[in-house]
């Protein structure tokens, strides 16, 4: 069965921990050690959701001498921003009838304060 790279992408980025390893790499490049830092979790397992990010296209691995960076890879994120803007646009319609609604009761209340006077 084949899946589509949004798929493997939405996947590598539903974990918590992958997504604050691309937040910090937004940041710039950054090595195994230095990603692993801020988690409570072994090397594996740093490593394996290195490999996860790697396989979905959202980082690449360097090598300069002894150091193997990390690199944010943008492309497949920018897949993502086009899938939820057709939903963003969606919310924002949705936010400017209720806009419309709330005004419409706040008119509505001040009727009958205006006419006491």
């Amino acid at each position: 069965m084949t899946t589509d790279r949004l798929s493997i992408t939405f996947a590598a980025l539903a974990d918590p921990t992958r997504r604050a390893i691309l937040a910090r790499l937004s940041e710039g490049e950054a090595t195994v050690k230095e990603l692993s830092a801020p988690f409570a979790m072994s090397g594996p397992a740093i490593s394996k959701h290195l490999r996860v990010l790697e396989q979905a296209g959202l980082i690449s691995r360097g090598r300069e001498a002894q150091w193997r960076p990390c690199r944010l890879e943008a492309g497949p994120l920018r897949e993502v921003a086009v899938f939820a803007e057709q939903y963003r646009r969606f919310w924002d319609e949705s936010y400017s009838r209720l806009d419309a609604y709330l005004q419409f009761l706040q008119d509505d209340v001040k009727e009958p304060d205006d006419e006491q006077q």
